[in-house]
């Protein structure tokens, strides 16, 4: 069975690229017979036979990184992986961090202008656990019926609720009438 050039080519290519948990070839895993070495300050040392580039890693007491496999010749650089991979997980960690700090949630909580103590109490815990988490909380009531002439009523359930809250969140927006609700949002207080 004969196979073309540039399909042995490309199978050389997957192969070496596909590697386990996607991480870079290393040392005796490049299969590549040229590679284009990069030195470890950057500067570029040329075209060099597989043996050669691993001989001058060695040289150096460094190992050889495959980043680029897709090209002709691959790419690698000359560099400590350990060093390596340590600062990307530590840069993956900030971005990760850094994502969620930026992606609170805005929870939505219902509320009525005459709900009871035991209801009261529990959409607090609820509200609170939300907050110690980091997420913003809308706070809603809606005015049904003959409620529309008491919206003091709800009002003072807001900021009833609010004031319970007082410790791990602040007002972000004030108690506001829109139509037949009544908004609220409470954000949580920053850590110092």
């Amino acid at each position: 069975m004969d196979f073309c050039p540039s399909f042995l080519y490309f199978m050389e290519v997957f192969f070496i690229a596909s590697n386990k948990n996607n991480q870079p070839m290393i040392n005796e895993q490049i299969k590549a017979s040229n590679v284009l070495v990069i030195g470890p300050n950057g500067e570029q040392v040329g075209v060099k036979a597989i043996q050669d580039a691993l001989t001058l890693a060695s040289y150096a007491g460094l190992d050889l990184v495959m980043l680029n496999p897709n090209l002709d010749p691959p790419v690698c650089k000359v560099m400590d992986y350990n060093k390596y991979r340590y600062e990307k997980q530590k840069k993956e960690k900030e971005a990760l961090k850094k994502q969620k700090a930026n992606s609170s949630e805005l929870k939505e909580f219902r509320l009525s202008p005459v709900i009871d103590v035991g209801d009261f109490d529990t959409k607090l815990r609820q509200v609170t656990k939300y907050l110690e988490k980091g997420d913003k909380i809308k706070l809603s009531i809606r005015f049904k019926g003959r409620q529309m002439a008491h919206t003091d009523l709800g009002k003072e359930v807001l900021e009833k609720f609010a004031a319970r809250l007082d410790d791990i969140s602040i007002i972000e927006q004030a108690a506001k009438l829109d139509g037949r609700s009544m908004f609220m949002l409470l954000a949580p207080k920053k850590e110092k």
